[in-house]
């Protein structure tokens, strides 16, 4: 059976507890990471759209941080859009400020009718990078 190691960041917020579930899940050198949102810490969405995107994001390697990884270790995004013809070139605007340089990972977006009071989630698939030398034995 293969070992899952579940992984929260410092700043764990309430949605996990409420929901029951885990940030991310190790599993060998990969890290699913489950849907970010732009929650603040009390787990109630940020009210405007772009500061909302932004907030996922940071949510996101916030989780990405906790396993040792960085936006650079993403392989896959899945992001999801309540009203995708109205916030998709607002939410790219966000994403080039977020992503960093090319090569980017791949990314498939999904328009959808409800995410929980949130109108972006961005979920991602990360390899963990392996430590260096001196990292390991020091």
């Amino acid at each position: 059976m293969i070992k899952r190691d579940a992984i929260f960041p410092a700043d764990r917020h309430a949605l996990y507890d409420l929901h029951q579930y885990s940030a991310a899940i190790r599993s060998g050198d990969l890290l699913f990471v489950s849907g970010q949102v732009g929650s603040r810490e009390d787990g109630t969405p940020e009210p405007v759209y772009e500061d909302q995107v932004r907030r996922a994001f940071a949510n996101l390697r916030a989780v990405l941080a906790a396993a040792g990884a960085t936006f650079d270790d993403v392989i896959d995004v899945t992001s999801f859009h309540t009203d995708p013809q109205t916030q998709f070139d607002r939410m790219l605007a966000v994403r080039a400020e977020e992503i960093g340089d090319p090569p980017y990972p791949t990314w498939t977006a999904i328009g959808v009718n409800w995410l929980a009071g949130f109108d972006f989630e961005i979920k991602a698939i990360a390899r963990i990078p392996e430590k260096a030398p001196a990292e390991q034995f020091g």
